[in-house]
């Protein structure tokens, strides 16, 4: 399992519009094959910080799957005009034996 974060600086003052096309955007990254699960938090400290992690069977089902795919246009168009500046994504795998 490979886990993607993404932390996404909201726009100030865009926060309930972000969250209201997210719950659209997800149904859309939850159809995509290798899709394993997903979670969106909130940041309490500061507002307009927020931290998405998305659970992928594989690398390639992120980066070649879903972000080469007509569905990742549709998502573009909900979400991407909300980010400033546009958020820099990483993906991590756990570490054998670390697990609590």
């Amino acid at each position: 399992m490979i886990l993607e974060v993404a932390p996404l600086p909201v726009r100030p003052g865009q926060e309930a519009a972000f969250e209201a096309a997210f719950a659209h955007a997800q149904k859309i990254i939850a159809a995509m094959p290798g899709y394993l699960g997903h979670d969106l938090q909130r940041c309490l400290e500061r507002p307009g910080e927020y931290l998405l992690l998305v659970r992928w069977r594989s690398l390639e089902d992120h980066e070649v799957g879903f972000r080469k795919s007509a569905h990742y246009q549709e998502w573009k168009t909900l979400l991407h005009h909300f980010y400033d500046p546009f958020p820099v994504v990483s993906h991590y795998e756990a570490v054998e034996g670390a697990e609590g």
